[in-house]
């Protein structure tokens, strides 16, 4: 009676899951502590991105043009690509957009109101020669570049 007692005391006593430096809980809480040493992650979980998004993840955003700007082409071009600085609606931030085709620059002044979206680069960065712009500029007072540049509209004098 006392030996079989003092088994299923021991039984009893027995540990209902492995502490050891390679059982499975002690190797997955390991992984999510130094899952914060990837930049990727940390990047990801703490949504820095958006944070530091002037458009704050939205597709496109309303601005105000503050100046019309030149900027010039990294190498081996050698150019200087029409910008504009805008001042976001939003939020007040400042951002340089492209103006994308020929002789868009004249159907832009300043105080007008344009609309800008991501100009298409590697997660979410500058295109080809333009260091630094990251928008282009669709629509100026309403009405589409495109359709302003091919004579298709006209621009609404406000």
């Amino acid at each position: 009676m006392v030996i079989l007692s003092s088994v299923l005391e021991v039984i009893k006593l027995g540990r209902k899951s492995p502490l050891g430096e390679f059982a499975a809980r002690p190797l997955r809480s390991k992984r999510k502590k130094f899952r914060w040493k990837k930049p990727s992650y940390k990047r990801r979980v703490l949504k820095l991105r958006k944070k530091t998004d002037p458009l704050e993840g939205a597709p496109q955003a309303r601005g105000i043009i503050l100046e019309k700007v030149g900027v010039e082409s990294k190498q081996p071009n050698s150019a200087i690509r029409k910008c504009v600085r805008i001042q976001l609606s939003k939020n007040g931030k400042q951002i340089t957009a492209f103006l994308p085709g020929d002789g868009a620059l004249k159907y832009t002044d300043e105080h007008d109101t344009v609309l800008v979206e991501g100009i298409g680069g590697a997660g979410g960065g500058a295109v080809g020669d333009l260091p630094g712009v990251r928008w282009k500029v669709t629509h100026v007072n309403g009405v589409a570049l495109e359709s302003l540049i091919y004579g298709k509209a006209e621009k609404p004098i406000r």
